[in-house]
């Protein structure tokens, strides 16, 4: 099973998602970008005020090929429950957001086209929602993607992709004390692998 931490800079999901290693030691952890060259391709870019939006789409599609085919398929292969800290959804929400100044039509879409071809969608999604403003504080804005007015933007493209498969989210509220918040993630996770067992 493929579970997916998702939500804006600063949500806690890391957090979470370091919590559940205690919980479940024989899951496969792993998150994008990821650590090899093509996720430091990545960094590269995040960090680089001039980057080429379009440009940055495919460096971050490249991570996530090779992190599928390096890690994440190898690991459902072996039946191993795989736990990401931030997956697909990342890319469509945030890079949507970025292209949108790009005269690109759609952007959501288009990516989301893009992933189809060759992506393995996650069977659960947990997202941390916490509104723009309290994301933006948290994480301090230390690049272009952690600013107020790009967030509101990115979290409207979550909104739009929970719409559409409301199924696969599980919605927890980031806002709560961190500790609140993990233990809230962990029943979710629980109750996830409960119900995929039954399937």
């Amino acid at each position: 099973m493929l579970i997916t931490l998702e939500g804006l800079d600063g949500s806690g999901k890391t957090t979470a998602w370091e919590a559940l290693h205690d919980v479940y030691p024989d899951a496969v952890f792993t998150r994008e970008p990821t650590e090899s060259w093509y996720g430091d391709a990545v960094y590269r870019s995040m960090s680089d005020e001039d980057a080429d939006s379009l440009a940055e789409l495919f460096l971050f599609t490249a991570d996530h090929a090779d992190h599928l085919s390096r890690v994440v398929r190898p690991a459902l292969a072996d039946d191993k429950l795989v736990i990401s800290d931030r997956y697909s959804d990342s890319r469509f929400a945030y890079q949507a957001a970025t292209l949108e100044d790009a005269d690109l039509r759609r952007p959501l879409d288009y990516i989301r086209g893009i992933h189809a071809a060759f992506s393995r969608p996650p069977d659960a999604t947990i997202f941390l929602d916490v509104d723009p403003e309290t994301a933006a504080a948290r994480a301090g804005a230390t690049n272009k993607f952690e600013r107020a007015s790009y967030l509101r933007e990115v979290k409207a493209n979550y909104e739009r992709l929970i719409d559409a498969e409301p199924e696969r989210f599980v919605r927890i509220d980031a806002t709560q004390p961190p500790e609140d918040v993990v233990e809230m993630v962990e029943r979710s996770v629980e109750r996830l692998l409960s119900e995929h067992e039954r399937r």
